[in-house]
């Protein structure tokens, strides 16, 4: 127990600067997409589709003070399409065949994997930039050269799954706050 917390307190403390200005910058492209409008898609796999979810909810319903509902879909929350998609097509397009469907210019698609390596989320970015969406990308360190393809790319530097995870929660709560900050600030 000792190890893993002190593993995750060294990745944490020096999280403000190996994630912190990639995660300054999605927050930016989220608040302002949400304060305009327009729509924050988030998605993943098991953990990080229940992040996707959680991040989702944050904005809908809020994160920290009461405020006014903003825009955002966790792609992976309707089984219905999940299953359909998967047993109709292939489960590799599960997220952006939603993209597809929902997707606007200028709104934000937001993928998780820890791995890097998620084929559904991987073409969900895929689709998303062509429909003209800004693209973030959370991921661990096995990730780190497929983060460099898209808009923003978050990587924690571990190794370690659940660690990453952690991580991954942190900088989905610091873009939450800066869009309640930022509304604040804009009036």
């Amino acid at each position: 127990m000792r190890a893993y917390f002190g593993d995750l307190a060294a990745l944490a403390s020096g999280a403000a600067h190996s994630i912190g200005p990639a995660v300054d910058k999605a927050a930016r492209l989220v608040a302002d997409a949400a304060l305009s409008g327009r729509t924050t898609f988030a998605f993943g796999n098991g953990g990080s589709a229940t992040q996707a979810q959680h991040f989702a909810a944050e904005l809908v319903v809020r994160y920290h003070g009461d405020r006014p509902a903003l825009p955002a879909v966790a792609l992976g929350a309707d089984i219905a399409i999940l299953t359909a998609c998967a047993n109709d097509y292939d489960y590799s397009i599960v997220f952006s065949r939603q993209i597809e469907a929902l997707a606007k210019a200028g709104d934000v698609a937001v993928g998780l994997t820890t791995s890097g390596g998620s084929p559904n989320v991987l073409k969900a970015l895929e689709a998303a930039r062509a429909r003209g969406l800004a693209t973030i990308f959370l991921t661990g360190e096995k990730g780190r050269a497929e983060a460099a393809r898209w808009d923003v790319g978050i990587v924690v530097p571990s190794m370690e799954t659940a660690h990453v995870q952690e991580l991954h929660l942190a900088a989905l709560h610091l873009i939450c706050r800066f869009v309640d900050e930022e509304r604040v600030r804009r009036g």
